[in-house]
């Protein structure tokens, strides 16, 4: 177990956390005390007490805004998700039918070309004249 002294509203605390986690109780008593500042500055010495409670309100609120907005970007994600779902479906229906069209396509030109062979294999295609003499 690690220690760490932070200082809130200038006041040294020496605090315990997991091994690895100093830097990040750090940033978040450096983030408690940029509110206590905040609410000092706009409402001057209101004590100790209101003060921890108004700034630990204000990051619950700026906390609740953050899951609100990750529920919200949650649910876009999964309606994406089903989107993409539904336009992958349509892709491989679309490329099915095409595929199939192609093949009707092939299988018709082939019965054509075979039609104009054995046409052509009956009669020439052109007569030949005698050459002049």
């Amino acid at each position: 177990m690690a220690h760490v002294s932070v200082v809130i509203d200038g006041k040294t605390f020496r605090m315990a956390c997991e091994d690895g986690q100093e830097e990040h109780l750090r940033t978040l008593a450096a983030k408690l005390d940029e509110a206590m500042q905040a609410l000092k500055n706009g409402f001057g010495e209101i004590g100790d007490q209101r003060l921890a409670i108004m700034a630990g309100i204000m990051i619950a609120d700026e906390l609740a805004e953050a899951n609100r907005q990750k529920r919200g970007l949650e649910a876009e994600i999964s309606s994406l998700k089903e989107n993409r779902s539904a336009l992958v479906e349509r892709y491989q229906v679309a490329e099915d039918t095409l595929a199939r069209a192609i093949t009707e396509t092939a299988r018709r030109v082939e019965g054509i070309a075979d039609k104009l062979k054995s046409a052509g294999q009956r009669q020439p295609l052109h007569e030949e004249k005698p050459a002049a003499e």
